[in-house]
């Protein structure tokens, strides 16, 4: 997810501004009351400890939507689909704002409480471990925007026509219950109904389009492969909407905000070139369908890699364009374990950048490393203040060590190689083995070290990912 103001070229180092993430915090929660067998509430990330939850693994969200721009109400039903990992007489779910009216468990009707960010559920049959439960929750209100500490928003974001739902961290659960955190993956199904004239868009592939007796239209979103929350989205507008497919017959959706559509044609009209060269480099696409959604600068102030088709503010550049695709193989696909990884998935897509400017015969990746070294403290005044795979609190996750550092380790990996053959079957081969899955520092580390045993990586782990300052020059 590169903010806005990230999104130039290294090797221009344009001033820049940035900006971070963060949300409330707290410590998870534990058993309730005397006898009762509650889930924590957090899976204990080390920057959201509240976000996610525990004692259940979602599987599957079933989304029946309906919204009304004017007095912004949404109204909805969410299925959750989950299974049980320890005996549960209560369970959270994480939801901000919103009016919960009625929740089930198993088809009969449970009691719940509000906590903060939590609602609390207790089914009227205790659920044992390995058990697979379906909870509904009928909810309504007016979904709110959440702001991070920076002043950068996130969650339901209102627009000229309608609104649009941007998740990274926590956003998602401003518009759904669930367990949102990243480790927790699952596939959706999403209806929204709006009036008549407006689009609404998600993730995955288009199912149906039907209009509703009273003069509405409802469209139906199917997402099959496992999803992050923090990675759904749901556009609302009047978009001009192109339907296509790649080369190969991958089905394309592209929703652009009118005013934006001429800016935007160019970039938008290399997606097939940008999968091509992906696909080269990184493996297989992971997805079903492709595409992009395109909404006015006015409406957000960065691009998010929303799985299947990222959202834009305004027109994208092509290295802008080049970092969301990137991303749904690292970051959607391959989705870090908590938020202290974030790196992994921005410092390979703001590197993949690099090899894209590279590949098209601009500054190649050694001279655009060399600059940022140099130089790029002029432009990233943080840049050296902390290693990527340690920001100091929540409000740091998205500051340039996460994305220019981060870039500056993969090189470091592809200068100890000195092999390009071998450093891209690398990338190929995380990607694959992570497939639809959650990774760490860790596991990538062992990785990098396992498929190069007789190359000695300490230094680059050790000055470069967890080290303080500049590090000495390679």
């Amino acid at each position: 997810m590169p903010r806005s103001a990230r999104l130039v070229p290294v090797a221009a180092l344009l001033a820049c501004g940035l900006v971070s993430a963060a949300c409330d915090g707290g410590s998870p929660g534990g058993s309730g009351g005397s006898g009762e067998s509650r889930g924590a509430a957090g899976v204990g990330d080390p920057y959201f400890p509240k976000a996610g939850n525990g004692g259940y693994d979602v599987s599957h969200y079933g989304l029946t939507l309906s919204y009304t721009p004017e007095g912004n109400r949404l109204s909805g039903t969410a299925v959750v689909t989950a299974r049980a990992t320890e005996d549960l007489s209560a369970f959270d779910l994480d939801l901000s704002g919103m009016e919960v009216e009625e929740v089930s468990v198993e088809g009969a009707g449970a009691k719940f409480r509000r906590d903060g960010q939590e609602l609390v559920v207790s089914p009227p049959e205790a659920l044992a471990e390995g058990e697979t439960f379906e909870v509904r929750v009928r909810y309504a209100g007016s979904p709110r925007t959440i702001t991070d500490s920076d002043g950068s928003e996130e969650g339901w974001l209102r627009t000229r026509y309608g609104a649009f739902a941007l998740g990274e961290p926590v956003g998602s659960m401003a518009w759904f219950p669930g367990s949102h955190h990243p480790a927790d993956k699952a596939s959706y199904d999403v209806a929204v109904t709006v009036p008549k004239g407006l689009t609404a868009v998600s993730n995955g592939e288009l199912r149906s389009e039907r209009a509703t007796a009273d003069g509405r239209t409802t469209f139906v979103w199917h997402t099959a492969e496992p999803m992050a929350s923090h990675a759904a989205t749901l556009a609302i507008g009047r978009y001009s909407v192109t339907r296509s497919s790649m080369p190969d017959g991958l089905p394309a959706y592209v929703a652009v905000d009118p005013s934006q559509a001429a800016a935007s044609r160019a970039v938008l009209a290399r997606l097939p070139e940008v999968m091509d060269w992906a696909r080269d480099n990184f493996g297989p696409y992971p997805f079903s369908s492709v595409g992009a959604i395109v909404n006015r600068p006015e409406d957000a102030d960065y691009a998010l890699e929303t799985q299947n088709r990222p959202v834009f503010a305004g027109a994208p550049d092509i290295e802008t364009f080049v970092h969301e695709i990137a991303h749904q193989w690292f970051g959607d696909s391959v989705t870090p374990r908590s938020w202290r990884d974030m790196w992994l998935s921005e410092g390979l897509a703001t590197y993949a950048e690099w090899v894209w400017t590279e590949d098209e015969g601009g500054a190649t990746a050694e001279e655009n490393f060399t600059e940022l070294y140099d130089h790029g403290a002029q432009t990233y005044e943080d840049l050296w203040d902390f290693p990527p795979a340690k920001p100091p609190t929540a409000a740091y996750i998205s500051e340039s060590p996460v994305y220019q550092r981060g870039a500056m380790v993969i090189h470091r990996i592809r200068q100890a190689l000195d092999d390009d053959d071998a450093f891209y079957d690398l990338l190929w081969g995380w990607a694959a083995a992570h497939r639809h899955g959650n990774a760490d520092t860790d596991g990538f580390t062992a990785y990098v070290e396992k498929r190069a045993p007789d190359v000695d990586f300490d230094e680059i782990w050790s000055d470069w990912l967890y080290g303080e300052g500049r590090p000495p020059r390679p």
